[in-house]
C-alpha cells in the first residue's frame, strides 16, 4: 500500500535496516514501503531526506515565489561562486539603470522648473529609513504601519522610495492588504491621458506632436482632466477635444492604443511638472475621504508630494539587491521546470522532494552562468 509521505518517513529507519538483509515473504511488504519512501524522498534514505528537508527549500515555499522564497535560495547558494558572480553583475546593472533613470527624471523636473510649473526649491519632510536586511515583507510593512500611527485610521498619503530591488513593490502590496481603505497610485495613466490629448490636438490641427506640447497647450490639457468620485468610485474624467471618457473604462483600450503608445515617451518627457500638480490634488481628495494612498517611486518625483509620512527602504549591503534579483530569476525558472516535469507520485504527495528542488536550482544556476 502507498503510505503518505509522513508515514513513509516514520517507518524509514526500520525499513532501511530490513532492506539490507535477505528478505523473507513476511518482510517483503515492509521493504516495499522502504523503497517507496526512498522514491518520494528523491533517492536518499528517508531519514537523511527528512533531516535535510527541514533546513532546505521545499516545493511549497518555491511555489510562493515571494521574499521568503528568495531568502531561502540566497541562503542555499550563499557560498556558490557562480551565484556570487551573477549577483554582482545584477547589482551593477540595477544601480546603473537607477542612475540613468534618475538623471532622466531630473531632466524632466528641471524642465518643469524652467516652465514655472513647479517650484525650484521644496522643503521635503524628514524621511524615515527602514532597514530591510533579513526582514520579511510583513515585518517591514508592520514597521511602516507603526510609523504611520493614528494617521492610518484617518487616511493619509504615504511615500516609499529606495533603490530598485529593495522590495518596494512587495512592501506596498503587503501594506495594501493590511491597511484600511488602502489604494495604490500610478502616474502612468495621467501621462497617457495627456498623450492622448496632445496626439489628438496634433491630428485635429494637422501639426506635429512637438507643436502640440507647448507649455500653454499642456496647461489646457490639464484643465480637461478632472479627478473625483464618479459613479461611486474615484476616477479621472477626460472632457475635451471630443472626448467624454472615464479612465477606468479606457485604461486598457484607448489609453493603450497605438496613438498613445508611440507618443508617450515624447509627452512624458515634458510633463513631469504637470503630472505632479495633478497628482497632489487627487491625493488630497482621496485622503479627505479616509483613503490611505500608497505611492512608491523615485525620490526626484516623490519630493514634490507633500506628506509627513515618508519612508525609504535601505539594505545594509547593496550587493543584496543583485542577489535578490538573481534568486527571483532562479526560483521562477526552477518552478517552471519542476512543474512541467512532475511525476504522478509527486502530484499526489505535494510535489518534488526538497533534494530534487535543490538539484533543479543548481542546474538552473549552471545554465544561467553560461548566459
Amino acid at each position: 500500500r502507498l503510505l503518505p509521505r509522513r508515514a513513509a518517513i516514520a517507518v524509514a529507519p526500520l525499513a532501511s535496516r530490513l532492506a539490507g538483509q535477505a528478505l523473507t515473504k513476511k518482510c517483503a511488504g515492509l521493504a516495499g514501503t522502504a523503497l517507496f519512501a526512498m522514491a518520494v524522498s528523491g533517492g536518499q534514505s528517508p531519514a537523511r531526506a527528512a533531516s535535510s528537508a527541514a533546513a532546505a527549500l521545499d516545493f511549497a515555499v518555491l511555489k510562493q515565489q515571494d521574499s521568503v522564497t528568495s531568502s531561502k535560495i540566497i541562503d542555499m547558494l550563499a557560498n556558490d561562486a557562480k551565484f556570487k558572480e551573477i549577483s554582482a553583475k545584477a547589482t551593477k546593472a540595477i544601480l546603473k539603470r537607477d542612475e540613468e533613470d534618475g538623471q532622466k527624471l531630473q531632466q524632466g523636473i528641471d524642465l518643469a522648473i524652467n516652465k514655472g510649473v513647479i517650484p525650484a526649491n521644496v522643503k521635503v519632510e524628514p524621511v524615515c529609513k527602514v532597514y530591510v536586511t533579513g526582514k520579511s515583507a510583513e515585518a517591514v510593512s508592520d514597521e511602516i504601519i507603526k510609523g504611520l500611527g493614528k494617521a492610518a485610521d484617518e487616511g493619509c498619503i504615504m511615500t516609499l522610495q529606495g533603490l530598485s530591488g529593495t522590495g518596494k513593490g512587495t512592501t506596498v502590496a503587503m501594506l495594501k492588504k493590511k491597511l484600511p481603505k488602502a489604494t495604490t497610485w500610478s502616474n502612468g495613466n495621467i501621462f497617457r491621458c495627456l498623450t492622448l490629448l496632445a496626439a489628438t490636438h496634433a491630428e485635429k490641427n494637422q501639426c506635429s506632436l512637438q507643436e502640440a506640447i507647448t507649455p500653454e497647450l499642456l496647461a489646457s490639457y490639464c484643465k480637461m482632466l478632472e479627478f473625483g468620485k464618479f459613479n461611486g468610485k474615484f476616477d479621472v474624467k477626460i472632457s475635451g477635444l471630443g472626448y467624454e471618457l472615464f479612465v477606468s473604462d479606457v485604461c486598457n483600450t484607448v489609453l493603450k492604443g497605438p496613438k498613445v503608445g508611440k507618443n508617450i515617451p515624447t509627452v512624458a518627457g515634458v510633463t513631469q511638472g504637470e503630472v505632479i500638480g495633478f497628482v497632489q490634488n487627487a491625493l488630497n481628495i482621496m485622503t479627505k475621504d479616509g483613503v490611505n494612498v500608497l505611492l512608491e517611486g523615485r525620490e526626484q518625483t516623490l519630493n514634490y508630494i507633500r506628506t509627513p509620512y515618508r519612508f525609504e527602504l535601505v539594505l545594509d549591503d547593496v550587493n543584496i539587491i543583485g542577489a535578490r534579483r538573481a534568486a527571483q530569476r532562479i526560483g521562477a525558472q526552477a518552478l517552471k521546470e519542476l512543474e512541467s516535469e512532475q511525476t504522478m507520485f509527486e502530484k499526489l504527495f505535494g510535489g518534488p522532494s526538497s533534494s530534487k528542488v535543490a538539484t533543479k536550482i543548481s542546474k538552473v544556476l549552471e545554465n544561467m552562468a553560461k548566459e
